[in-house]
């Protein structure tokens, strides 16, 4: 692995290697190699430059994170994670051109479009309106229902979960796992959020689902003093943070394995979620967690902002075609 500059570096080391584990010849291997006795033996004897010894470090860490955090660490979030759980600055140039020699990337997951047509009881307007930036903790929550699979030999079983998502810290309020996807899983969702919150009267935003627009819901909403918003029919990225958390979930713990049993798949959901609020670095909030900035917002007057930047493609698009 060529993590300095040196000619012919990753052929020494393997040289090295084999011959420490397997005692292979030296001599046979630098002969299959294409490189010389003595430069093998010049380059051992060699002064090795301290940003090497500092490569080889770094090296270290990015399998040490990509095989405890499941391969789900790009380039830019491995450099925040090393940076952050080792005090060190180290550039995304320099950990992103040691991944690429390591051949250690993040997981691409693929994006699936689903749309479903309801007939509901009352609808709310979108007063979101996919303004997606909170100022403090629990005045904006988010929440939706998706689908998991498990597997009892060839036959599939499903679990549903719902969480509610606070659009300051990103944080998930509460969650509940289900083998059903009926009003009891959003109510349940809905009154262990307001039990950990009694506070809160947030701005609570859904799609369309039949649990969020019948009135038995509503009523609940009325109760806690909350504002009902709703998506617009087949635009799911009015309900974009949500959307995205399901996709990172997914991306990150469901899709890497295949579960066998609904305890499995339960404690899984578990893990992550733990995982995500508690120790799941964000760059939007100074590489801290969710609940690191909930926290520290819920403990002052001034909660600090983190306003969403815009995207470029859209500001590009509008440029464009809405002059």
């Amino acid at each position: 692995m060529k993590l300095g500059r040196l000619r012919f570096a990753s052929k020494y080391l393997t040289i090295q290697h084999f011959y420490h584990e397997k005692q292979w010849s030296i001599n046979w291997m630098c002969k299959h190699l294409g490189v010389t006795r003595a430069a093998y033996y010049k380059w051992l004897k060699r002064t090795v430059p301290e940003a090497e010894k500092e490569n080889t470090i770094i090296a270290q860490l990015i399998v040490e994170y990509d095989d405890r955090f499941q391969h789900i660490l790009g380039y830019r979030r491995m450099t925040d994670w090393i940076n952050r759980l080792n005090g060190t600055h180290y550039s995304r140039n320099r950990i992103h051109r040691i991944m690429k020699e390591l051949n250690i990337h993040s997981i691409i997951r693929g994006k699936k479009k689903k749309y479903r047509t309801t007939s509901p009881e009352a609808t709310a307007e979108n007063i979101l309106n996919r303004d997606f930036n909170a100022e403090i903790p629990n005045q904006k929550w988010a929440t939706d229902v998706t689908e998991f699979k498990w597997y009892e030999g060839p036959v599939a079983h499903k679990l549903y979960l719902s969480a509610i998502l606070d659009l300051y810290d990103r944080s998930i309020v509460a969650y509940i796992v289900s083998s059903r996807n009926d009003n009891k899983l959003v109510f349940d969702t809905f009154e262990k959020a307001v039990l950990a919150n009694p506070d809160a009267h947030p701005l609570f935003h859904s799609d369309r689902g039949f649990q969020y627009t019948g009135k038995a819901f509503q009523s609940m909403l009325s109760q806690q003093a909350m504002t009902q918003s709703m998506s617009r029919v087949g635009h799911c990225i009015d309900n974009c943070p949500t959307e995205g958390f399901w996709g990172i979930l997914k991306a990150e713990m469901y899709h890497l394995t295949r579960f066998n049993n609904e305890d499995e798949l339960r404690a899984a959901i578990d893990r992550y979620i733990h995982f995500y609020n508690y120790e799941r670095f964000q760059e939007r909030f100074g590489t801290r967690t969710p609940m690191e900035v909930r926290t520290a917002a819920l403990a002052t007057r001034k909660p600090v902002q983190f306003p969403i930047a815009e995207n470029k493609r859209i500001l590009q698009y509008k440029a464009k075609f809405a002059a």
